[in-house]
């Protein structure tokens, strides 16, 4: 699809840093070694396409057919490994705090790009007349791998508890589906990466979060 090739595909690895450097700080902040940070933020970048492509049969996963996004996440951690070793006081409030920042939209980036990229998956895997499963596709590959990377970090996963992260990819999903009975596919995934990407940021600048249970 020329509209994915040239644009969709240089956000995917933008998406892929910004996932590779969260799932490097959370193995960062659990003091892991260089193999626990490789691992963490590789399985953050990589691992919702890989449990995508596993539920509809694509195997082996991309992630080892086309590992340009799995090099793309090791030298990200790499390189994010060596510059807080040899200059830790970028781990200070001060520096993290602004770095965050830019990952935060980054990451939103990234989590549109993957949201429309799984649907597209999808559909081009036959899948295209059963709406539910292709949304729940885009949606696993957008936020999977920050769902593994928080298991194997012994947390609660972040998407079921901060900033409507989980809410703005399904919310992107369901207008990528609704879009396509419309209009051509190309348009349909900027649209709906760019709602992903709104919510996102929106949500993280006003810190809005789904209702829960008060403390009694």
């Amino acid at each position: 699809m020329e509209l994915h090739a040239n644009i969709f595909f240089p956000i995917e690895i933008v998406g892929t840093i910004a996932f590779a450097s969260s799932g490097a700080m959370v193995a960062v902040r659990k003091k892991l070694d260089l193999f626990g940070i490789i691992v963490l933020g590789v399985i953050t970048a990589v691992g919702g396409g890989m449990l995508r492509d596993l539920m509809i049969g694509s195997i082996p996963p991309n992630m080892f057919r086309n590992p340009v996004y799995v090099f793309t996440a090791f030298l990200t951690v790499l390189v994010l490994f060596f510059l807080f070793r040899r200059w830790p006081f970028l781990l200070g409030s001060k520096y993290i705090e602004s770095y965050e920042k830019v990952m935060n939209i980054l990451d939103a980036i990234g989590l549109g790009a993957f949201t429309v990229i799984g649907i597209d998956t999808g559909v081009d895997a036959g899948y295209g007349e059963y709406h539910f499963l292709i949304i729940f596709l885009g949606v696993i590959t957008g936020i999977g791998g920050g769902i593994l990377r928080d298991i194997m970090a012994g947390e609660t996963p972040y998407v079921l508890k901060k900033h409507v992260y989980a809410c703005a990819s399904i919310s992107g999903a369901c207008l990528y589906v609704l879009l396509l009975q419309f209009t051509r596919s190309d348009y349909a995934m900027l649209l709906s990466a760019l709602l992903v990407i709104a919510i996102r940021i929106l949500a993280s600048h006003y810190r809005w979060n789904l209702p829960g249970i008060p403390d009694s």
